[in-house]
């Protein structure tokens, strides 16, 4: 049944979708311009990339967080700070194009998410109207990076409270809804095409041991994402003792992370593009023990020192690589499976999303069965640290 707002979802997707997309084809070219610069200059530049971030938060003003956006729906109603996103828009853009171990998500989901404020407090809505609203638009930033109108509604939900996985269900059809005219608009724009983000040759399920193996591969991630956690509240001290204003911080991160890159160039950038050079290559054991301690290194590192970007896509990478190692121990197993459920229990360990991670993996890796990833999802989740790495889950 249509009800008054139900055109106004499908408006806030189109903008949602418009931005997205946007955003998605400047930071596609700002990318390859940056993965143009000579290793030699890896360091000074991404030195200099922190320095102009640490700036641009200077000036503009805090640019927000996830943790900051969950809070404000769970608390406040729904009511983000359009204020915050020039800040968050242009320092995300530099943090992400320059190489730092951070993706697109959390600035999308953040501005869009912003934009349903916006239509919510034009239409004069409240309460249940008035987050769903908000939440609509997240939802709308998730699927257009993600392309997965299900998933990506399922994950800005979940993401609020994951006890509960849809706490706020009456948002749930305004999810659906903005979600996927945002998944139209950004394929339009972009020409992105229906196949998979990632290219896996194809998982064909085994038997029931092949859930045996999920829980101990969720384990297997669970564990990774208590090294996750270590490292990032490592780093988090460590940058919190620095002293003056953000921008030696970004600075200084941004001289790690270059150093980093200089030495081990599969760790520059998000891992959207890297993750099939992972799927394709073939690798010795010692390179991925220490490309995956350093790219995790990375991630604490992008944001610990306040370079601004989320974590899903990263930590996919992470995953894939533990499941590539894994593959090199067990070669009888199918590769695709070790690493689509290593992926999930990362992701669900540290984002405390287990069933919408699930449904983003079966679409960004062409996935059909997706049982056994949902079960290494689920046990990535309940082994994962009860402190949750974004702060206001816990609340």
């Amino acid at each position: 049944m249509l009800s008054r707002l139900t055109f106004f979802y499908v408006i806030l997707g189109i903008v949602g979708g418009l931005f997205s997309a946007v955003f998605w084809m400047f930071l596609e070219y700002l990318i390859h311009l940056s993965s143009t610069i000579p290793e030699i200059l890896t360091v000074p530049y991404m030195a200099v990339a922190g320095l102009f971030i640490g700036l641009v938060i200077h000036f503009l003003g805090e640019p927000g967080e996830i943790s900051l956006v969950i809070d404000n729906i769970r608390f406040r109603g729904g009511k983000l700070e359009t204020n915050q996103n020039p800040s968050m828009a242009l320092s995300s853009i530099l943090s992400i194009s320059a190489g730092g171990s951070a993706g697109p998500e959390a600035p999308l989901v953040q501005i869009t998410g912003s934009f349903g404020n916006w239509f919510a407090e034009k239409l004069g809505l409240t309460g249940e109207e008035y987050r769903s609203m908000t939440i609509a638009g997240m939802a709308a930033g998730f699927t257009s990076l993600f392309g997965s109108p299900l998933g990506g509604a399922l994950f800005a939900l979940e993401v609020l409270q994951h006890r509960h996985v849809v706490e706020y269900y009456k948002a749930l059809l305004p999810a659906f809804l903005s979600s996927t005219s945002a998944f139209f608009v950004f394929l339009w724009m972009t020409h992105a095409g229906l196949q998979p983000t990632w290219q896996f040759p194809q998982y064909v399920p085994g038997d029931i041991q092949d859930f045996l193996y999920a829980i101990l591969l969720g384990g297997v991630g669970a564990g990774l994402g208590w090294m996750f956690h270590g490292l990032f509240l490592v780093n988090r001290w460590f940058y919190s003792k620095i002293p003056g204003q953000i921008y030696w911080k970004t600075l200084l991160g941004g001289l790690v992370l270059g150093l980093i890159a200089w030495q081990l160039p599969l760790t520059r950038f998000f891992g959207h593009d890297q993750l099939n050079r992972i799927v394709e290559g073939r690798f010795t054991p010692t390179f991925l023990v220490v490309l995956i301690f350093w790219k995790t290194f990375a991630i604490s590192t992008t944001v610990a020192s306040g370079w601004r970007g989320g974590v899903i896509i990263p930590l996919f990478f992470l995953g894939a690589c533990v499941g590539k190692l894994l593959f090199g121990f067990f070669p009888s197993e199918n590769e695709s499976f070790l690493m689509i459920c290593l992926m999930a229990a990362v992701n669900s360990s540290v984002t405390k999303t287990p069933i919408s991670t699930t449904i983003l993996l079966s679409e960004l890796t062409g996935l059909y069965r997706f049982t056994p990833v949902l079960i290494a999802s689920l046990s990535g989740y309940f082994l994962s640290p009860k402190e949750p790495f974004i702060s206001t889950q816990g609340k």
